[in-house]
């Protein structure tokens, strides 16, 4: 087993494809609920509505709200996580970071409400994720950092704090989800959903993020 991806904090092995489809429909209505209302604000009914299916049934996979909470929230690491578990020593360098900027665009495309979520929950002071946070996430990010520092060291990369590049990485990435709202109103409409306006996202970002590392010399 990977000792850097976040432990499964879901229900019990699911043995049929039903079950799956039913957890996955959960999950996918409880981001969204909870992306809106938070924790306290969200409802059981309500997620429950939002999944298309009753309470009881819900509840059989979930038995307390909190349970679906850190549920939600561990599948939104893990998802997101996935990238960065990818940045192997052996990558050229530029391109590894080029890539995983991209896939973090495409992962606030793709699910700006997980990011909020996630979002929501830093703010809360993360209460339940705070011991993945303070283990398996910093092992991932302190394997990646040795990557970094590795590059560095061999001149295919210029001195770069390997962990405020990583932050630097995922703040300007997820802004797109977190404060769409305001990148919208502020560019004249712009959002990830525009081609044109996802284009430019990208190639600024990318552009901005690798003149900062490329090898000088």
């Amino acid at each position: 087993m990977d000792a850097t991806r976040i432990p499964a904090l879901s229900p019990q092995p699911r043995r049929h494809r039903a079950s799956d489809e039913r957890i996955d429909r959960i999950l996918t209505a409880a981001v969204a609920v909870f992306s809106r209302v938070g924790l306290d604000g969200a409802r059981i009914e309500g997620i429950a509505r939002e999944a298309g299916m009753s309470k009881t049934n819900l509840l059989y996979y979930f038995p307390t709200k909190e349970r679906l909470y850190t549920a939600a929230l561990d599948r939104v690491l893990n998802r997101w996580l996935e990238p960065l578990r990818e940045i192997d020593a052996a990558d050229e360098p530029l391109a590894a970071i080029r890539g995983y900027v991209l896939e973090k665009l495409v992962w606030s495309k793709r699910d700006p409400a997980a990011s909020r979520l996630f979002a929501m929950e830093m703010l809360r002071g993360a209460p339940l994720l705070r011991p993945i946070l303070d283990g398996a996430l910093k092992d991932l990010v302190d394997d990646k950092a040795r990557v970094i520092d590795a590059w560095v060291a061999s001149g295919r990369m210029a001195p770069v704090d390997p962990q405020h590049l990583i932050f630097a990485i995922w703040a300007t990435t997820q802004h797109y989800a977190d404060f769409a709202v305001q990148v919208e109103a502020v560019s004249g409409g712009g959002t990830l959903d525009d081609p044109a306006f996802a284009a430019r996202t990208a190639d600024s970002l990318t552009r901005l993020l690798l003149d900062g590392i490329r090898p000088r010399g």
